[in-house]
């Protein structure tokens, strides 16, 4: 699935007429310099176009008209090479409907001490410049990412780059539709929602269909279809010998092959790009979609089971944002616990729909009793998870607002074999601890099902979640129960002020 397209950054620097023509050009071309400069950067995944030098009230509005209207940009960058009146952004800053990020840079990295002179300082002022217009951004309550640092320093880059992860992820949102087939799973609360509410907040659609409507398209898959699709199984997966063709079994994997071509057919003819199941609706289907649901994550798409649209779309967003880097990102559960004194664990897990992108080694593909759902068994794939860091996010739908959790944690090598669990399982440390973690998610009531990155960073789901104005918490190494419940005490203060 082709997730960036042609999408772009606007680059704008803020300027006047006051230091004549000569010192506009020379800013234009130092612009320039750095916009190339930022584009070969390998931390920032799209194009950066310089856009203008912006020195008057009318230019300003203009760019930002362009910006709002420009189906390819997903933001601007902003930077005041010299000193640029506020004022004159106001009408702008004021529309912009696109993310922005205030670059603090300047294009010089050091003072030249035995050269410099007024002409010097008059062209190379980002550090008050920059200051007038910060004080606009904040006097209008305009949300922005500050990044200040020379534009050549790796951690400005790194910065620069995570934005602009979350402004791809935020820009799809806005066109992302969400296909659920069946409804929530009977009597749970979180996984349910305010779809207005979210389509406010977020941008994305979610829209109903029966099980019918998929599984004529599961129907129409041909004998063809499926035998590629049984090929490309072979090839990418260890299979089980009962699965293979002529085995004992191959008539589960077929099944499962033509839930995915129809699957598959339904959401690229609908344009989705995100979907849910639930196991309570599988009316017309032979076996739950759990191959299937794995191997669309893998492509892209997000997912969320027993009908949770809102991890449905996490997972999409947390995609977008990990296109290219190294890592995977899957829809995940807190499964059960392991309580050993001293090295407490959680296991991640769900039924069946675990993507493979986060799979340690190579997959096997097979088939057991599910135990849930009433239908045959369905195949799936079966793997663990590389040790390294990782972080678990959800957004949950408190009635007024949208709160994002978020738990950083550490994988670790299972210490035994599972062999009686035959799903895509992972085996973590969550920071600061077990009882802590476990304790501050439940106590800011964070939803049993997130998504499960080794790519998305904490940086990026803040980024995001500053685009969109919901609140974060943040469950790390630092996480502190007392400190923990004032913030959540001051935030119901806060957006109980600002609603």
């Amino acid at each position: 699935m082709e997730i960036h397209r042609n999408k772009q950054l606007w680059f704008v620097t803020g300027s006047q007429h006051l230091y004549g023509q000569e010192a506009l050009e020379k800013v234009a071309v130092n612009s320039k310099k750095i916009v190339s400069g930022l584009a070969e950067a390998d931390q920032i995944p799209i194009d950066i176009i310089f856009k203008s030098v912006a020195t008057t009230p009318e230019e300003i509005n203009q760019v930002c008209l362009d910006a709002n209207y420009s189906p390819e940009c997903i933001g601007l960058i902003t930077w005041m090479h010299t000193f640029s009146p506020a004022k004159m952004w106001i009408a702008g800053l004021s529309i912009l409907n696109k993310p922005l990020a205030h670059l603090h840079t300047q294009f010089n990295r050091d003072i030249p001490w035995d050269s410099i002179d007024m002409d010097y300082m008059n062209l190379n002022q980002s550090a008050h410049g920059d200051r007038e217009f910060g004080f606009i951004g904040a006097r209008i309550g305009l949300p922005r990412k500050i990044i200040v640092g020379y534009w050549q320093e790796q951690r400005v880059l790194d910065e620069l780059g995570n934005w602009s992860r979350a402004a791809l992820a935020w820009d799809d949102s806005h066109h992302l539709k969400i296909a659920r087939f069946g409804d929530n799973m009977r009597e749970v609360a979180v996984t349910e929602g305010n779809k207005v509410s979210a389509q406010m907040t977020f941008g994305y659609a979610v829209n109903g269909y029966g099980l019918g409507d998929l599984t004529a398209y599961v129907n129409q898959a041909t004998d063809s279809q499926v035998d590629q699709l049984i090929n490309e199984y072979c090839d990418l997966y260890f299979v089980q010998k009962e699965l293979q063709p002529g085995g004992s079994r191959s008539s589960d994997l077929r099944e499962a092959a033509k839930i995915e071509i129809g699957l598959r057919a339904f959401l690229e003819e609908g344009d989705f790009k995100a979907f849910t199941t639930t196991f309570e609706n599988l009316y017309g289907l032979a076996q739950l979609p759990g191959l299937s649901a794995q191997r669309l994550m893998a492509d892209g798409y997000g997912f969320g089971a027993e009908g949770d649209w809102k991890t449905a779309a996490l997972v999409r967003s947390m995609k977008v944002m990990a296109a290219g880097l190294e890592g995977g990102t899957s829809f995940m559960e807190d499964y059960t616990y392991h309580f050993e004194p001293g090295n407490q664990m959680v296991l991640g897990a769900h039924m069946l729909e675990v993507c493979a992108s986060i799979a340690d080694g190579k997959p096997s593909l097979e088939v057991h009793p599910l135990g849930i759902g009433g239908k045959d068994d369905p195949p799936r794939l079966v793997f663990n998870v590389q040790a390294r860091p990782a972080l678990n996010a959800t957004i949950i739908d408190l009635g007024g607002r949208f709160r994002m959790l978020i738990n950083e944690v550490d994988v670790v090598t299972p210490s035994e074999e599972l062999p009686h669990l035959p799903v895509g399982r992972v085996i973590w440390k969550p920071l600061p601890d077990l009882p802590t973690a476990a304790s501050t998610w439940i106590l800011a009531g964070g939803a049993h099902h997130t998504c499960f990155s080794q790519a998305v960073h904490t940086s990026h789901l803040l980024d995001f979640a500053e685009m969109a104005g919901i609140e974060v918490m943040i469950i790390d190494k630092n996480t502190d129960m007392n400190t923990f419940k004032d913030h959540l005490r001051w935030n119901e203060m806060y957006y109980h002020l600002i609603a």
